[in-house]
């Protein structure tokens, strides 16, 4: 099993890197998305090895706690906002306030049929937010079996 590919629905006039890359169906970029004025789409990596799937989030300057993960109907919804407010006053008579927004959202497929989703977990590191999905045990690679000839 493997990952899904970028939809290019935001930008349909410039071919998409990701085109071919991923195939299959266990994240599906269909839904990706962010919201409108003064957001970001953070860069996205998507690793899976034997046991397990990983979204990693380039997130810097953000706080866990500007993070919201929800699952819900097969829809894994990884979304942010950050609001900074800075007040900086010269002398009596100017003052002078600088306003930072920063949002957006990102959705993924995540079939409940490969993924534990009571499983998924979250950690917010070094501007990197890990998500990790464990496959279910059915979804597994088996290793090899040795069968002996008589």
């Amino acid at each position: 099993m493997s990952l899904a590919k970028l939809s290019n629905k935001w930008f349909p006039v410039f071919p998409s890197f990701f085109d071919n890359f991923f195939e299959g169906d266990v994240l599906d970029w269909s839904n990706s998305n962010f919201a409108g004025v003064n957001s970001t789409l953070p860069a996205v990596n998507l690793a899976e090895n034997n046991d397990e799937y990983e979204i990693e989030v380039a997130a810097p300057g953000l706080k866990k706690e500007d993070f919201k993960l929800n699952y819900e109907n097969g829809q894994l919804i990884i979304s942010s906002e950050h609001k900074e407010e800075n007040e900086v006053k010269d002398g009596k008579k100017v003052t002078r306030k600088e306003f930072s927004y920063q949002s957006f959202q990102r959705s993924f497929t995540v079939p409940e049929s490969a993924v534990n989703t009571e499983g998924i977990t979250a950690k917010y590191e070094d501007g990197i937010l890990h998500v990790r999905l464990p496959k279910k045990e059915e979804v597994k690679p088996k290793p090899a079996k040795m069968i002996e000839i008589m």
